[in-house]
């Protein structure tokens, strides 16, 4: 079975090889303060891929794309998943929501 080779945006090639780029400082201290500069930046940077991600997934929708299609884009994910993205909901959110919605049918009704 032949591999498909994906092409991999520049953008993505640079966040790679700047992780990279820390691996190969030698000196260990200045190295761990490097990558404890990145973690602490990550919750935000995080934050802000997901938004961008959301943004450009609606955009796609208001291009008439399908949610089949948009997961594919995506990749790994299904178009549940990617209508999930769209409407803003992360992984801990949708697991809140779940969790919420258990514990309401668990209830007695008065």
């Amino acid at each position: 079975m032949a591999e498909e080779t994906e092409e991999v945006p520049p953008e993505v090639t640079n966040v790679l090889e700047a992780i990279k780029a820390l691996s190969s400082i030698e000196d260990d201290a200045a190295c761990t303060s490097a990558v404890s500069e990145v973690l602490r930046r990550w919750p935000d940077l995080g934050s802000e891929l997901r938004q961008l991600r959301e943004k450009r997934v609606n955009a796609l929708r208001a291009e008439r794309r399908t949610w089949a299609e948009i997961a594919g884009i995506i990749g790994e994910v299904t178009p549940e998943r990617a209508q999930q993205i769209g409407k803003g909901l992360s992984g801990a959110q949708r697991k809140k929501n779940e969790a919420a919605k258990k514990a309401a049918e668990k209830r007695p009704e008065n």
